[in-house]
C-alpha cells in the first residue's frame, strides 16, 4: 500500500464554526495529519463539541508521519496523541492551549476570536512552527489595526506577516512562516475588484455584500435569532464594518505593486498574481503604451474611496457581493469585462467566470469563487459568490497552508457543492 509521509499539524479554537470546517477537510488530506486539537478551556473529546463527526475518520492508508526534524514515524505521534487510520476523530481530546505541546508540531491553524492570536504567535514562532491565523490579528498596518481594533501586541511579526489572498500573493506565502488568511468579505470583494484596478475612473468603489448567518459565528445574539433573521434580511454596521478598511488596505497594497512595474511581464515575478500581460488585458489593442495606465492608477489609489454594505441574509453558508465600479471613459468603449476576468484568472481552478449573474448555491460547500461582469458605458457590475466558512475562512487556510509546505496547493479542497 502507498505510504504518504504526513506532516503533523495542530487546530486551535477548533470550537466554532471554522474550526469545525478545518478538520473536515483535513480529515481528508493525504498529507497532514491532525495531531493537536485545543481551545481555551479544553477538557473535552471532539465528539462533544461537534456531534457531527461522531464515527467520522481520518484519511485511510498505510501512512508516515513526520515531525519537525525530519523523524518519519509511522502514525506515531510526535506532538500529543495518535491518530491512526481508521480511528474515530470524534473520540480525540480536545485539550487546553499549551504552547509546548504546540512546538512539536510543523504547522499549526489558529481559530481563535480576534485579538487573541496575537498573544500567542511569538512564542509559537520562536519554536520553529509554521501559523496560518485566521482572525484579523495580522491581516492590517499597524496603524489601521490599532484603529480599527486595539493596540497590537506584535507589531515585529505584523511586519513580517503575508496576506494569504492566493491567486494574488502565491510566491510570497510559499515561503511564509506567517500567513494572515483573510477575512470572507475581503475574500469575496477583492478577488472581483483586483483584475479591474488598471481601468478605474475615478477611486470611488461601492460594495454591496450578503452573507449567510454563519458569518456572524456560533454565538447567540439578537440578529441571529431565529424570529428575527427567518424571511429577513438587513444591513449592519454600514460603511463602519471592520472588512471595509481591509479590502481598502489590501486594494492600495496590490494596487501599487501593480503600478509601479516597470514591464507588466514582470507581474509573477514580483508575486503580484497570475495577471497577464497588461496590453492584453487592456482591450482595446490600440493602447499600446501602459505608462499612461499605471500613472493613472497611482492617481487613483491615492484617492481610493470603498464604501462597503454587509447584509446578514437568511440562509445558513455562503456570501454574494454586488460591485460597482466607474471605468475610465477612455478604455470603457471596448473594454470586454469577462474577457478581462478569463485572462487575469486563466490558469487559476478554483476561480470559475461565469456568462450569468453568480449564486451562492453553486459555491456552497466548495472552495470555488465564482465571478461574473457587465458593463454599460462606463459602469461596471462585477458579481462573485464564495462559500463564506470555507473559501472565505477554512479551505482559504488550508490552501495556504498547503503552500507553506510545499504540497500541491489544491490538495483536500473541496470541489463538490452542496446542490440541492
Amino acid at each position: 500500500m502507498e505510504r504518504i509521509m504526513q506532516k503533523n499539524i495542530g487546530i486551535v479554537g477548533v470550537s466554532g464554526y471554522t474550526g469545525l470546517e478545518l478538520i473536515k477537510i483535513l480529515l481528508n488530506h493525504r498529507h497532514f495529519r491532525i495531531a493537536y486539537l485545543a481551545n481555551t478551556s479544553g477538557g473535552a473529546r471532539l465528539g462533544e463539541i461537534h456531534p457531527s463527526l461522531v464515527n467520522a475518520q481520518s484519511w485511510t492508508s498505510e501512512r508516515e508521519s513526520e515531525s519537525k526534524n525530519g523523524v518519519k514515524n509511522r502514525t506515531k505521534d510526535s506532538a500529543t496523541q495518535k491518530t491512526p487510520a481508521n480511528t474515530d476523530i470524534s473520540n480525540m481530546e480536545v485539550q487546553k492551549i499549551d504552547l509546548k505541546k504546540i512546538k512539536d508540531l510543523e504547522l499549526v491553524f489558529l481559530a481563535l476570536p480576534h485579538e487573541e492570536s496575537m498573544k500567542i504567535v511569538p512564542k509559537i514562532l520562536e519554536s520553529g512552527v509554521k501559523v496560518v491565523d485566521l482572525s484579523a490579528d495580522y491581516r492590517l498596518s499597524e496603524a489601521n489595526f490599532n484603529k480599527t481594533y486595539s493596540k497590537h501586541l506584535d507589531s515585529k511579526n505584523l511586519k513580517n506577516a503575508v496576506y494569504g489572498l492566493v491567486e494574488w500573493n502565491r510566491e510570497n506565502i510559499k515561503t511564509a512562516n506567517l500567513i494572515a488568511n483573510p477575512g470572507c468579505y475581503p475574500t469575496a470583494s477583492l478577488l472581483g475588484i483586483l483584475p479591474f484596478l488598471p481601468y478605474l475612473g475615478d477611486g470611488s468603489i461601492f460594495i454591496d455584500a450578503k452573507s449567510g448567518v454563519s458569518g456572524a459565528g456560533k454565538k447567540l445574539s439578537e440578529n441571529t435569532h431565529y424570529p428575527t433573521i427567518n424571511e429577513n434580511i438587513f444591513s449592519y454596521s454600514p460603511l463602519t464594518h471592520r472588512h471595509q478598511i481591509e479590502i481598502t488596505e489590501k486594494c492600495e497594497f496590490f494596487g501599487r505593486n501593480l503600478a509601479n512595474l516597470k514591464n507588466s511581464r514582470n507581474l509573477v515575478e514580483k508575486n503580484v498574481g497570475n495577471l497577464a500581460d497588461l496590453k492584453n488585458l487592456r482591450n482595446p489593442a490600440d493602447l499600446k503604451n501602459t505608462t499612461n495606465l499605471k500613472g493613472n492608477l497611482k492617481s487613483i489609489l491615492n484617492e481610493l474611496n470603498i464604501s462597503f454594505i454587509p447584509h446578514l441574509s437568511p440562509f445558513t453558508r455562503g456570501m454574494l457581493a454586488s460591485i460597482f465600479i466607474r471605468l475610465d471613459k477612455k478604455i470603457a468603449q471596448k473594454l470586454d469585462p469577462l474577457e478581462i476576468l478569463k485572462e487575469t484568472y486563466k490558469n487559476e481552478p478554483f476561480i470559475r467566470i461565469r456568462e450569468n449573474p453568480v449564486d451562492v448555491k453553486s459555491v456552497a460547500g466548495t472552495h470555488f469563487c465564482d465571478i461574473f461582469a457587465k458593463k454599460n458605458g462606463s459602469d461596471l457590475y462585477v458579481n462573485t459568490s464564495i462559500d463564506n466558512l470555507l473559501r472565505g475562512a477554512s479551505s482559504q487556510a488550508v490552501a495556504n497552508a498547503n503552500l507553506m509546505c510545499g504540497i500541491d496547493e489544491s490538495s483536500a479542497l473541496p470541489r463538490v457543492a452542496y446542490v440541492p
